[in-house]
């Protein structure tokens, strides 16, 4: 068993090195307390989408555009699309703008809105899906998600344990509602689906169909 594992994540994460941009993009996310997906996780989940040559991936929650970045050069390789979703205005137009930085704009459909009111009426089949959006939604999300995705394909779920929370017995009163949904959630995936779920980063949870 690991003795630290805060040290431990630091370490993996140093092993991981971006290039000036993508470090510039990280770096005013988490300055501006943007909630995005840590080096670690990141790679680890663009390491199953490359090792199932994902052409098509589906993003729920971009933010600033960070990880969908990284997400599109999969799809670039595979002459592939990446199709990403964000409610908010600010953070998506700020993500077109560091998609464009990177030229990597003709192969990402970026879109505004509610994912609730976008799944629905997706048609398309995806290889590999993040979902990285609201928690109180994750379940529903996942559902619509499942629903979209190819025989053999992955969904990729980040900050399922939410802070740790979910392995733990006293629960700030503010959280104890989402926290007692994300646990059963978590069952639920377990006990239906082909998942596993990781301890690292803020919890990933992962699904194959």
């Amino acid at each position: 068993m690991i003795i630290n594992f805060e040290n431990s994540s630091n370490f993996a994460r140093k092993l991981y090195k971006f290039n000036e941009k993508q470090e510039k993009i990280e770096k005013i996310a988490l300055e501006n307390k943007i909630p995005i997906i840590t080096r670690e996780v990141l790679r680890y989940m663009i390491f199953l989408a490359e090792n199932i040559n994902a052409k098509n991936i589906l993003e729920i929650g971009t933010a600033t555009g960070f990880s969908g970045i990284f997400l599109a050069e999969v799809c670039k390789k595979n002459n592939g699309k990446l199709t990403t979703i964000e409610i908010e205005k600010d953070r998506y137009l700020k993500a077109n703008e560091n998609f464009e930085e990177f030229g990597l704009s003709t192969y990402i459909n970026s879109i505004h809105d509610d994912a609730m009111n976008v799944l629905p009426n997706i048609k398309e089949e995806f290889d590999f899906i993040f979902i990285d959006a609201a928690k109180s939604k994750y379940e529903d999300l996942y559902n619509y998600s499942y629903k979209l995705l190819r025989k053999g394909g992955i969904i990729f779920i980040d900050n399922i344990m939410f802070r740790g929370y979910v392995a733990e017995d006293e629960i700030p009163k503010r959280y104890k509602t989402l926290v007692r949904n994300l646990k059963e959630f978590i069952n639920h995936l377990n006990d239906r689906y082909n998942f596993t779920l990781l301890p690292f980063g803020d919890g990933v949870g992962i699904v194959i169909k």
